[in-house]
């Protein structure tokens, strides 16, 4: 690195805005969200989803609640053009959401794109050109004349197309990208003129979208950017105005709350921050830090997990386990002082009282979580060593909720071993049979006898009949679900759900085994447990996980698990 970088970097110039507002005020609503997932997010991935993982995607994205949805760059390429097609002619949009689509303002490219939105209801046309000096002049070779001409011609020409198409409630969306590198003023009479051109009203506004492109400055100097906007633009009653904070410093959620608060109305952004390069804003982060706030984001992610684990096949990308509430971690505190304050907080806790427990900004049950990893006195010493082992010797690849769990009942076994004056190191051997002992020997509680699985005549529900023993009882019945598992659970007839659920191979070949892993909680919320089941067949491998995490929880352990639902709803 340079000794001295300012003979290489310049600061960001900052506004001319010496009475800003946006300091002394706060955010006291939601903004219009809108998800770009499927064309930022998904142009920004290694293998671009397929249609299947991208109307999984939309499926999603509209069950949260978001209301508009960028759906595809369908001039970049005919799958993003048939998606659109297939959304449309297939009637997969709720009447309640829009659709976006973005193109580049060069005539071919908007026409390829007009014509990708024949027969929709609703739809946002989302016309950009970059604008800031260094992409008008290296990039293009154009003047701001010139630029000013090109988008005016591009919004006329979807105008045009608008008005012969009046089955279809057009909205025009306009985005000087790099407008964080653009002269404001020139960024003011183009959004003006942008405005001017398609006709605007307070009755059917233009959005103006201002984006960070590159994100090249500290947060207040984009809030001080956008407040400069909102009160320069000539026509505001006729905008709505938007913004898309990149993440190249690392703050795009500050800079997108310091927006809001300096006049922006609509937040663009994706899912866990996915995105070109650091990504978008994060649209789960920054909701959640408005719920936080009292401030209901009309976004529903009570169910985390679930959101996290479409995410994750859709796109194909990790998330980290210190995610701002996402995270398998971020609920978990590993110093002793920290758990104890956690601990004391649960206990002195007015459920009529505002949430004020220590280190937990948010109630983890609100997202779907349970308390089990908040509460326990947990040591984690060698949690990866154990993980690595078992994998390396066995093929038993531990789901990171297994490794926290395990690795403190082998932190117990070592210190009893301790104690013993034995050793405290652990050969794989060694912890494969803890491992077997903890989440594999059959216990009295419940115990699995058999299991059929078949599909019924739908080809599509699947079918179980199980037979268990429990408190010296034989029971055989039968359920139905949309898959194994869910039929396996119906069968058992039982107050729990799945939370999470992972499934892994651990040897090939004719002998061949299978590992599954199951985090169950009741629907009460008072009990969970995580289970394990090794098979030849990995359907067989989660009905034993299931049994596992049963035999595992507090609400089973007595003779009979309906007197201990009845006894716990008491």
């Amino acid at each position: 690195m340079l000794s001295q970088p300012s003979r290489k970097y310049r600061p960001t110039p900052v506004p001319d805005l010496p009475d800003r507002q946006w300091p002394s005020r706060r955010i006291e609503a939601a903004p219009v969200w809108l998800s770009t997932d499927l064309r930022d997010g998904n142009q920004a991935l290694f293998e671009p989803m397929d249609t299947a993982r991208k109307h999984r995607m939309f499926r999603m994205l509209c069950a949260i609640g978001f209301k508009e949805i960028e759906v595809a760059f369908p001039s970049a390429s005919q799958t993003d053009f048939d998606f659109v097609r297939q959304l449309i002619e297939q009637r997969h949009i709720p009447d309640d959401v829009t659709i976006a689509v973005l193109t580049q303002a060069r005539p071919h490219l908007v026409a390829r794109t007009l014509e990708s939105l024949q027969g929709a209801r609703r739809a946002i046309v989302h016309l950009y050109i970059a604008t800031s000096p260094t992409f008008r002049e290296t990039v293009f070779g154009m003047n701001r004349e010139e630029v000013t001409q090109q988008i005016l011609a591009a919004v006329e020409q979807t105008r045009r197309h608008a008005d012969a198409h009046p089955e279809t409630e057009w909205v025009l969306e306009f985005s000087p990208e790099t407008f964080n590198a653009t002269e404001p003023e020139f960024a003011r009479d183009l959004c003006d003129a942008v405005v001017d051109r398609w006709g605007g009203t307070p009755e059917q506004p233009v959005i103006i979208n201002l984006p960070a492109t590159v994100e090249m400055a500290t947060p207040n100097v984009y809030a001080d950017q956008i407040e400069w906007m909102h009160r320069h633009l000539a026509h505001r009653d006729r905008i709505v105005l938007s913004v898309h904070p990149h993440n190249d410093r690392g703050t795009a959620v500050a800079a997108a709350e310091l927006a809001l608060m300096a006049g922006a109305d609509r937040v663009e952004g994706c899912l866990f921050g996915q995105g070109e390069r650091t990504g978008n804003v994060d649209l789960i982060t920054l909701a959640l830090n408005l719920y936080t706030q009292g401030i209901d984001p009309q976004l529903d992610f009570g169910d985390i997990d679930a959101i996290a684990r479409v995410c994750t096949e859709c796109s194909q990308l990790p998330i980290s386990p210190r995610h701002p509430y996402v995270g398998d971690l971020v609920y978990t505190a590993f110093s002793g002082s920290h758990q104890d304050a956690i601990k004391k907080g649960f206990a002195a806790r007015d459920p009529d009282a505002p949430w004020s427990i220590p280190y937990l900004p948010i109630d983890p049950a609100d997202l779907g979580r349970t308390y089990d990893a908040v509460i326990r006195v947990n040591s984690q010493s060698g949690k990866g060593g154990i993980a690595y082992l078992l994998e390396t010797a066995y093929g038993l690849r531990l789901p990171r909720r297994i490794q926290i769990e395990f690795a403190g009942v082998v932190q117990q076994a070592m210190d009893r071993q301790h104690q013993a004056g034995q050793s405290a190191e652990m050969s794989a051997a060694q912890l494969m049979a803890l491992f077997e002992a903890t989440y594999l020997a059959p216990t009295t509680a419940i115990t699995l006898v058999e299991s059929r699985l078949a599909t019924a005549a739908d080809g599509v529900t699947q079918t179980v009949k199980a037979t268990w023993e429990a408190g010296g009882a034989r029971f055989e019945r039968q359920g139905s679900g949309n898959g194994p598992i869910a039929a396996f659970l119906d069968a058992l007839d039982l107050p729990v759900r799945v939370q999470w659920y992972e499934e892994s191979a651990m040897t090939q070949g004719s002998d061949a085994r299978a590992s599954a892993f199951v985090g169950l909680v009741t629907d009460d919320g008072r009990y969970s447990a995580q289970g394990a089941g090794i098979d030849a067949n990995i359907v067989s491998a989660s009905f034993q996980a299931i049994i596992s995490a049963l035999n595992r929880m507090d609400a089973f352990r007595v003779a009979d698990p309906a007197m201990a639902f009845e006894a716990a709803a008491h």
